[in-house]
């Protein structure tokens, strides 16, 4: 389905032509095998990066695309309705650079270039085996020894555990709760990082997800990204941008289901008429169309708010929340659409709806979602 974007300059209308044709070439035809065989595509994520679209929200100083927010959730949107675990790994590494191009220090900051270009591929480490949501919670600690801090404890649900180059990992340095919380800087090669098997999941089979033990990692302090103390507030900042993102992957991946549901009700026939032309079911695929474009709505408003340097977190929550229902929804209904082709491997809306179900879950479940909903609306 042709999707008629409004985009804010003639530039952004030709890097949504260059993403298309880049997914359609590096992403649609591979995706299968690479699912298949659980096999992490680097060489597509670095080819996305030489072509410019891992840096696209950041600085153009910094080696990023300088565009607003709400061109880079539409190349994500393109990009998850060829190949979500992409377009995931997108969004994890726009969310594991945030850290040190906000907060960093001038020669962490040198970094940027490779990590916009997507020669470094960075991982963002804050859930842990008992407190995913409960962020402020974390236990796994940074002690000082001298220059350095030595880091120890074990962080889960990992994106990019074991291929990343960089980690940006929330770690305790002081007491209890939110304000003893500091954000690390750690290179993948120190000693004491170690990555676990990656966990065998529902969907995104592509995209590696694990443990990092922390083993007595001795880090220099001055990888410190931002002030001690500040990690919780870096935390934040970083996830209100990365909601959106995948706010925008569930819009994507919706709207590929909702592609292929619609190609097969024109052509599949019962009763001597096309299935679409059928109410009950021309209903169901006009209910997921309006999904899908409340969301994307919803989505992008969210994102120009972010744009105009408003307030935009509570708004983030709410796309994500709506983004990612809808794309758990739409998919289903994309299965009953197909009927028994749509339960089968070989199709791929059984993939999608696979895939749906971690959209409600990571960067912050939907239970937490409505919980910052309800605060900000408790404050008024």
């Amino acid at each position: 389905m042709i999707i008629d974007r409004v985009l804010p300059t003639p530039e952004a209308h030709d890097l949504i032509e260059l993403t298309t044709e880049l997914a359609d070439r590096e992403l649609a035809g591979r995706v299968d095998d690479f699912e298949h065989r659980g096999e992490f595509p680097r060489e597509v994520i670095r080819t996305l990066g030489r072509a410019g679209l891992l840096g696209l929200p950041f600085a153009e100083a910094d080696g990023g695309g300088g565009q607003p927010y709400e061109v880079y959730l539409q190349v994500l949107e393109v990009l998850a309705s060829r190949w979500l675990a992409v377009a995931e790994a997108v969004s994890v590494h726009t969310l594991s650079c945030y850290p040190v191009a906000e907060f960093g220090t001038s020669r962490q900051r040198k970094s940027l270039p490779e990590m916009l270009g997507g020669e470094l591929l960075g991982a963002y480490c804050l859930s842990e085996p008992q407190g995913g949501s409960d962020a402020a919670a974390l236990t796994t600690r940074a002690v000082r020894d001298g220059d350095d801090l030595v880091v120890s404890g074990t962080k889960a649900w990992i994106t990019h555990a074991a291929v990343a180059d960089f980690y940006n990992v929330f770690c305790r340095t002081g007491g209890p709760g939110r304000d003893g919380v500091s954000c690390l800087l750690i290179p993948a090669g120190t000693a004491g990082v170690c990555p676990q098997q990656a966990e065998r999941t529902m969907g995104l089979r592509s995209s590696p997800v694990a443990q990092l033990i922390f083993d007595d990692a001795r880090v220099p302090a001055d990888q410190l990204v931002g002030d001690a103390g500040q990690g919780f507030a870096v935390a934040m900042a970083a996830l209100a941008a990365g909601r959106l993102g995948i706010a925008a992957c569930a819009v994507g991946l919706a709207q590929a289901a909702l592609d292929h549901a619609v190609g097969h009700a024109r052509e599949r026939e019962q009763f001597g008429r096309r299935i679409i032309d059928l109410q009950g079911l021309g209903f169901m695929l006009a209910d997921m169309a309006t999904q899908v474009s409340a969301a994307r709505a919803m989505t992008l408003a969210a994102a120009r708010l972010r744009d105009a340097g408003r307030p935009y977190a509570t708004e983030s929550a709410k796309a994500k929340l709506f983004a990612t229902d809808v794309a758990m929804r739409v998919t289903v209904d994309a299965v009953q659409v197909l009927g028994g082709y749509g339960y089968v491997s070989d199709n791929p809306v059984e993939r999608y709806l696979r895939e749906a179900k971690v959209l409600q879950i990571v960067e912050g479940t939907n239970q937490i979602q409505r919980v910052v909903i309800s605060r900000a609306l408790a404050r008024g």
